[in-house]
Protein backbone atom coordinates (compact mmCIF):
# COMPACT_ATOMS: atom_id res chain seq x y z
CA UNK A 1 0.00 0.00 0.00
CA UNK A 2 1.61 3.23 -1.08
CA UNK A 3 1.46 6.47 1.62
CA UNK A 4 1.87 9.93 0.71
CA UNK A 5 4.26 12.50 1.92
CA UNK A 6 2.40 14.60 4.35
CA UNK A 7 5.64 16.74 4.15
CA UNK A 8 4.47 17.96 0.89
CA UNK A 9 1.32 19.00 -0.68
CA UNK A 10 -0.39 16.61 -3.27
CA UNK A 11 0.49 16.70 -6.77
CA UNK A 12 4.32 18.73 -6.03
CA UNK A 13 7.57 17.40 -6.25
CA UNK A 14 8.64 15.99 -3.27
CA UNK A 15 12.53 16.72 -4.50
CA UNK A 16 13.99 20.02 -2.83
CA UNK A 17 16.79 22.04 -4.82
CA UNK A 18 20.29 21.87 -3.44
CA UNK A 19 21.59 24.63 -1.03
CA UNK A 20 24.74 25.79 -1.56
CA UNK A 21 27.50 24.44 0.42
CA UNK A 22 28.82 26.64 3.21
CA UNK A 23 31.71 28.58 2.68
CA UNK A 24 31.36 29.50 -0.73
CA UNK A 25 30.46 33.15 -2.00
CA UNK A 26 28.25 32.98 -5.15
CA UNK A 27 30.13 34.01 -8.09
CA UNK A 28 29.73 37.68 -8.74
CA UNK A 29 28.18 38.89 -12.20
CA UNK A 30 29.99 40.28 -15.04
CA UNK A 31 27.11 42.90 -15.07
CA UNK A 32 27.67 44.44 -11.35
CA UNK A 33 31.59 44.40 -11.42
CA UNK A 34 31.31 46.60 -14.56
CA UNK A 35 28.57 48.84 -12.76
CA UNK A 36 31.43 48.50 -9.60
CA UNK A 37 33.81 50.06 -12.12
CA UNK A 38 32.17 52.40 -13.87
CA UNK A 39 30.91 53.93 -11.05
CA UNK A 40 34.50 54.66 -9.57
CA UNK A 41 35.32 55.96 -12.65
CA UNK A 42 33.08 58.28 -12.66
CA UNK A 43 33.54 59.25 -8.50
CA UNK A 44 37.35 59.52 -9.34
CA UNK A 45 37.30 63.05 -11.20
CA UNK A 46 35.68 64.45 -7.93
CA UNK A 47 37.93 62.69 -5.42
CA UNK A 48 40.91 64.18 -7.17
CA UNK A 49 39.31 67.32 -6.65
CA UNK A 50 38.51 66.63 -2.89
CA UNK A 51 41.94 65.51 -2.58
CA UNK A 52 43.54 68.55 -4.09
CA UNK A 53 41.65 71.23 -3.12
CA UNK A 54 40.62 70.26 0.67
CA UNK A 55 42.60 67.23 2.32
CA UNK A 56 45.87 68.64 1.14
CA UNK A 57 45.64 72.15 2.06
CA UNK A 58 44.41 71.11 5.76
CA UNK A 59 47.29 68.48 6.24
CA UNK A 60 49.95 71.03 5.12
CA UNK A 61 47.97 73.95 7.20
CA UNK A 62 48.03 71.36 10.07
CA UNK A 63 51.39 70.70 9.53
CA UNK A 64 52.03 74.74 9.47
CA UNK A 65 50.40 75.04 12.59
CA UNK A 66 53.73 73.25 14.25
CA UNK A 67 56.02 75.32 12.09
CA UNK A 68 57.81 79.03 12.27
CA UNK A 69 56.78 80.54 9.06
CA UNK A 70 56.21 83.97 8.14
CA UNK A 71 54.44 83.03 4.44
CA UNK A 72 56.46 85.61 2.64
CA UNK A 73 59.42 82.91 2.24
CA UNK A 74 59.26 79.36 0.47
CA UNK A 75 58.03 76.44 2.48
CA UNK A 76 60.89 74.62 2.82
CA UNK A 77 62.25 77.85 4.98
CA UNK A 78 60.02 77.38 8.04
CA UNK A 79 61.33 75.67 11.06
CA UNK A 80 59.97 73.27 13.45
CA UNK A 81 58.53 74.85 16.58
CA UNK A 82 56.36 71.61 18.20
CA UNK A 83 53.56 72.95 20.34
CA UNK A 84 55.21 76.75 20.81
CA UNK A 85 51.91 78.49 18.61
CA UNK A 86 49.38 76.36 20.49
CA UNK A 87 50.75 77.20 23.69
CA UNK A 88 51.37 80.88 22.57
CA UNK A 89 47.16 80.68 22.43
CA UNK A 90 46.47 78.56 25.31
CA UNK A 91 48.81 78.92 27.70
CA UNK A 92 51.50 81.42 27.73
CA UNK A 93 51.95 85.00 28.83
CA UNK A 94 51.39 87.55 26.24
CA UNK A 95 49.64 89.79 23.70
CA UNK A 96 48.95 86.68 21.48
CA UNK A 97 46.99 84.56 23.98
CA UNK A 98 45.11 88.05 25.42
CA UNK A 99 43.80 88.62 21.85
CA UNK A 100 42.81 85.25 21.47
CA UNK A 101 40.98 85.42 24.24
CA UNK A 102 39.37 88.61 23.07
CA UNK A 103 38.52 87.17 20.26
CA UNK A 104 36.53 83.92 21.45
CA UNK A 105 34.69 85.94 24.39
CA UNK A 106 33.30 88.36 21.13
CA UNK A 107 32.59 85.41 19.13
CA UNK A 108 30.78 83.78 22.12
CA UNK A 109 28.03 86.86 22.80
CA UNK A 110 27.75 86.96 18.86
CA UNK A 111 26.83 82.93 18.74
CA UNK A 112 24.51 83.36 21.78
CA UNK A 113 23.21 86.60 19.91
CA UNK A 114 22.72 85.61 16.77
CA UNK A 115 21.91 81.86 16.65
CA UNK A 116 18.38 82.19 18.83
CA UNK A 117 17.41 85.24 17.38
CA UNK A 118 17.76 84.15 13.34
CA UNK A 119 16.32 80.39 14.40
CA UNK A 120 13.19 82.10 16.00
CA UNK A 121 12.53 84.48 13.23
CA UNK A 122 13.57 82.15 10.73
CA UNK A 123 11.08 79.68 11.93
CA UNK A 124 8.21 82.18 12.57
CA UNK A 125 8.40 83.58 9.33
CA UNK A 126 8.55 79.88 7.66
CA UNK A 127 5.13 79.51 9.15
CA UNK A 128 3.91 82.60 8.53
CA UNK A 129 4.58 82.13 4.56
CA UNK A 130 3.45 78.21 5.12
CA UNK A 131 -0.05 79.57 6.28
CA UNK A 132 -2.47 78.94 3.64
CA UNK A 133 -4.41 82.19 4.71
CA UNK A 134 -1.91 84.37 3.54
CA UNK A 135 -2.89 85.91 0.59
CA UNK A 136 0.52 86.86 -1.70
CA UNK A 137 2.91 83.88 -0.22
CA UNK A 138 5.26 84.31 -2.92
CA UNK A 139 5.45 87.90 -2.89
CA UNK A 140 6.49 87.53 1.07
CA UNK A 141 8.83 84.31 0.03
CA UNK A 142 10.56 86.43 -1.78
CA UNK A 143 10.63 89.52 0.18
CA UNK A 144 12.13 87.39 3.23
CA UNK A 145 14.46 85.90 1.36
CA UNK A 146 16.08 88.45 -0.92
CA UNK A 147 18.43 89.84 2.31
CA UNK A 148 19.93 86.77 1.91
CA UNK A 149 21.49 86.54 -1.68
CA UNK A 150 22.56 90.54 -1.51
CA UNK A 151 26.34 90.80 -1.01
CA UNK A 152 27.06 90.84 2.92
CA UNK A 153 29.75 93.37 2.57
CA UNK A 154 27.42 95.71 -0.04
CA UNK A 155 25.13 95.41 2.98
CA UNK A 156 27.74 96.22 5.56
CA UNK A 157 28.35 99.25 3.84
CA UNK A 158 24.51 99.93 4.00
CA UNK A 159 25.02 99.66 7.94
CA UNK A 160 27.83 101.64 8.09
CA UNK A 161 25.69 104.45 6.70
CA UNK A 162 22.62 103.75 9.21
CA UNK A 163 24.79 103.75 12.53
CA UNK A 164 26.92 106.91 10.81
CA UNK A 165 26.66 109.53 13.34
CA UNK A 166 24.61 111.51 10.52
CA UNK A 167 22.77 108.30 10.09
CA UNK A 168 19.00 106.84 9.87
CA UNK A 169 19.78 105.57 13.42
CA UNK A 170 20.56 108.43 14.93
CA UNK A 171 17.80 111.32 12.87
CA UNK A 172 14.99 108.32 13.78
CA UNK A 173 16.50 109.03 17.44
CA UNK A 174 16.56 112.68 17.23
CA UNK A 175 13.05 112.62 15.86
CA UNK A 176 12.12 110.34 19.44
CA UNK A 177 13.87 111.69 21.85
CA UNK A 178 14.96 115.00 23.35
CA UNK A 179 17.88 117.23 22.09
CA UNK A 180 20.26 115.50 19.18
CA UNK A 181 21.68 111.89 19.23
CA UNK A 182 24.93 112.24 17.01
CA UNK A 183 26.49 108.82 18.51
CA UNK A 184 29.03 107.28 16.70
CA UNK A 185 27.58 103.48 17.15
CA UNK A 186 30.68 101.56 15.58
CA UNK A 187 33.14 103.27 17.76
CA UNK A 188 31.70 102.27 21.04
CA UNK A 189 33.86 99.71 22.72
CA UNK A 190 31.87 99.38 26.15
CA UNK A 191 29.85 96.34 26.82
CA UNK A 192 25.99 95.91 26.77
CA UNK A 193 25.84 94.53 30.08
CA UNK A 194 28.65 96.64 31.80
CA UNK A 195 26.70 99.58 30.38
CA UNK A 196 23.51 98.64 31.97
CA UNK A 197 25.34 98.17 35.15
CA UNK A 198 26.92 101.70 35.03
CA UNK A 199 23.52 103.28 34.18
CA UNK A 200 22.57 101.08 37.68
CA UNK A 201 25.40 102.68 39.43
CA UNK A 202 28.27 99.59 39.38
CA UNK A 203 30.72 101.29 37.82
CA UNK A 204 34.31 99.00 39.18
CA UNK A 205 34.14 95.58 39.24
CA UNK A 206 33.80 93.14 42.18
CA UNK A 207 36.48 91.95 43.47
CA UNK A 208 36.18 88.68 42.85
CA UNK A 209 35.90 89.21 39.24
CA UNK A 210 38.43 91.44 39.18
CA UNK A 211 41.12 89.53 40.27
CA UNK A 212 40.07 85.53 39.15
CA UNK A 213 41.48 85.71 35.47
CA UNK A 214 40.90 83.25 32.21
CA UNK A 215 43.79 83.27 29.24
CA UNK A 216 44.45 86.86 30.39
CA UNK A 217 41.18 88.27 31.01
CA UNK A 218 39.45 88.96 34.15
CA UNK A 219 36.04 87.28 34.76
CA UNK A 220 34.59 90.98 34.38
CA UNK A 221 36.03 91.75 30.79
CA UNK A 222 34.51 88.25 30.19
CA UNK A 223 31.21 89.23 31.28
CA UNK A 224 30.85 92.95 29.35
CA UNK A 225 28.93 91.44 26.77
CA UNK A 226 28.94 92.20 23.33
CA UNK A 227 30.35 95.64 22.44
CA UNK A 228 28.02 98.68 20.54
CA UNK A 229 29.77 97.62 17.75
CA UNK A 230 29.19 93.98 17.85
CA UNK A 231 25.45 94.52 18.67
CA UNK A 232 25.36 96.00 15.08
CA UNK A 233 26.92 93.20 13.56
CA UNK A 234 24.73 91.06 15.14
CA UNK A 235 21.35 92.62 13.74
CA UNK A 236 23.17 92.92 10.08
CA UNK A 237 24.13 88.99 10.33
CA UNK A 238 20.32 88.63 11.75
CA UNK A 239 19.24 89.60 8.69
CA UNK A 240 21.07 88.70 5.95
CA UNK A 241 20.96 84.99 7.06
CA UNK A 242 17.28 84.68 8.31
CA UNK A 243 15.93 84.16 4.89
CA UNK A 244 18.05 81.63 4.24
CA UNK A 245 17.11 79.47 7.53
CA UNK A 246 13.44 80.44 6.59
CA UNK A 247 13.62 78.35 3.61
CA UNK A 248 15.17 75.54 5.26
CA UNK A 249 11.94 75.55 7.61
CA UNK A 250 9.49 76.38 4.99
CA UNK A 251 10.79 72.57 3.24
CA UNK A 252 10.50 71.16 6.64
CA UNK A 253 7.11 72.42 7.19
CA UNK A 254 5.83 71.04 3.80
CA UNK A 255 7.45 67.96 4.58
CA UNK A 256 4.81 67.26 7.05
CA UNK A 257 1.59 65.15 6.11
CA UNK A 258 -2.21 67.14 5.43
CA UNK A 259 -3.45 64.18 7.19
CA UNK A 260 -2.16 64.90 10.81
CA UNK A 261 -3.53 68.52 10.73
CA UNK A 262 -6.58 67.22 9.73
CA UNK A 263 -6.85 64.23 12.42
CA UNK A 264 -6.07 66.94 15.59
CA UNK A 265 -8.70 69.22 14.19
CA UNK A 266 -11.23 66.65 14.41
CA UNK A 267 -9.59 65.26 18.00
CA UNK A 268 -10.65 69.18 19.35
CA UNK A 269 -7.05 70.57 19.04
CA UNK A 270 -6.57 74.40 19.04
CA UNK A 271 -4.17 75.99 16.65
CA UNK A 272 -1.57 76.13 19.12
CA UNK A 273 -2.14 72.76 20.51
CA UNK A 274 -1.61 71.34 17.08
CA UNK A 275 1.64 73.75 16.59
CA UNK A 276 3.00 72.32 20.01
CA UNK A 277 2.29 68.65 19.96
CA UNK A 278 2.68 67.80 16.51
CA UNK A 279 4.36 70.59 14.06
CA UNK A 280 7.08 71.04 16.92
CA UNK A 281 8.08 67.78 17.55
CA UNK A 282 8.30 66.55 13.74
CA UNK A 283 10.36 69.74 12.85
CA UNK A 284 13.46 68.50 15.15
CA UNK A 285 15.65 67.26 12.69
CA UNK A 286 14.92 70.67 10.75
CA UNK A 287 15.33 72.04 13.99
CA UNK A 288 19.14 70.45 14.47
CA UNK A 289 20.08 70.90 10.71
CA UNK A 290 19.58 75.15 11.18
CA UNK A 291 21.22 75.03 14.86
CA UNK A 292 23.88 73.17 13.38
CA UNK A 293 24.46 75.53 10.22
CA UNK A 294 23.77 78.63 12.30
CA UNK A 295 26.36 77.76 14.82
CA UNK A 296 29.04 76.59 12.45
CA UNK A 297 28.33 79.82 10.70
CA UNK A 298 28.68 82.44 13.84
CA UNK A 299 31.84 80.68 14.62
CA UNK A 300 33.25 81.75 11.56
CA UNK A 301 32.38 85.72 10.88
CA UNK A 302 34.62 87.22 9.02
CA UNK A 303 33.33 89.74 5.99
CA UNK A 304 31.09 91.53 8.22
CA UNK A 305 33.46 92.06 11.00
CA UNK A 306 36.48 92.58 7.99
CA UNK A 307 33.98 95.65 6.69
CA UNK A 308 32.69 97.80 9.16
CA UNK A 309 35.04 97.46 11.89
CA UNK A 310 38.68 95.80 10.92
CA UNK A 311 38.27 94.42 14.45
CA UNK A 312 37.95 97.71 16.47
CA UNK A 313 37.43 99.68 18.02
CA UNK A 314 39.96 98.07 21.15
CA UNK A 315 39.33 94.58 19.80
CA UNK A 316 35.92 94.83 20.78
CA UNK A 317 34.69 92.93 17.50
CA UNK A 318 37.92 90.69 16.72
CA UNK A 319 36.58 87.00 16.36
CA UNK A 320 39.00 84.01 15.65
CA UNK A 321 38.34 84.04 12.14
CA UNK A 322 39.65 87.70 11.54
CA UNK A 323 42.67 87.04 14.27
CA UNK A 324 43.49 83.86 11.34
CA UNK A 325 43.41 86.65 8.59
CA UNK A 326 45.49 89.72 11.06
CA UNK A 327 47.91 87.06 12.48
CA UNK A 328 48.50 85.09 9.05
CA UNK A 329 48.73 88.35 6.73
CA UNK A 330 49.28 91.21 8.70
CA UNK A 331 51.57 90.35 11.32
CA UNK A 332 53.54 87.01 8.89
CA UNK A 333 52.67 84.31 11.16
CA UNK A 334 51.58 81.72 9.62
CA UNK A 335 52.04 79.02 12.08
CA UNK A 336 49.90 80.42 14.90
CA UNK A 337 46.62 81.68 12.39
CA UNK A 338 46.87 77.71 11.33
CA UNK A 339 47.15 77.27 15.16
CA UNK A 340 44.04 79.48 15.44
CA UNK A 341 41.96 77.72 12.75
CA UNK A 342 42.50 74.19 14.22
CA UNK A 343 41.60 75.34 17.98
CA UNK A 344 38.56 76.68 16.25
CA UNK A 345 37.91 73.58 14.06
CA UNK A 346 37.88 71.59 17.57
CA UNK A 347 35.60 74.26 19.40
CA UNK A 348 32.95 74.07 16.56
CA UNK A 349 33.39 69.97 16.52
CA UNK A 350 33.12 70.18 19.99
CA UNK A 351 30.01 72.26 20.45
CA UNK A 352 27.85 70.67 17.71
CA UNK A 353 28.47 67.18 19.02
CA UNK A 354 27.02 68.64 22.27
CA UNK A 355 24.45 70.26 20.71
CA UNK A 356 23.39 67.28 19.30
CA UNK A 357 23.63 65.16 22.06
CA UNK A 358 21.07 67.74 24.21
CA UNK A 359 18.64 67.89 21.13
CA UNK A 360 18.45 63.49 21.50
CA UNK A 361 18.15 63.79 25.23
CA UNK A 362 15.34 66.07 24.84
CA UNK A 363 13.86 63.74 22.13
CA UNK A 364 14.10 61.11 24.57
Amino acid sequence: MATRNLSTPAGAAATVAPSPPRGRRRPRSRIHGRQTLAGWLFVTPALLCLGVFLVVPIAMAFWVSFQQWSGLAPLDTATPAGLHNYQELLVSEGVARTDFAKALRNNLYYVLGVVPLQTILAFGLAVLVNSRLLKGRTFFRTAFYFPSVTSSVAVAFIFIFLFSPTGMVNQLLTALLPGTVETAWLDEPGGLIHIVLGRLGVDQAPELLAENRLMGLSWWEWLSGPSVAMSAIMLLATWTTTGTLMLIFLGGLQNIPMELEEASMIDGATRWQHFRRVTVPLMQPTLFLVLTLGLIGTWQVFDQVYAMTAGGPQKTTVTPAYLIYREGLDNSEMGRAAAIAFVLFALILTLTALQRLALRRKDA
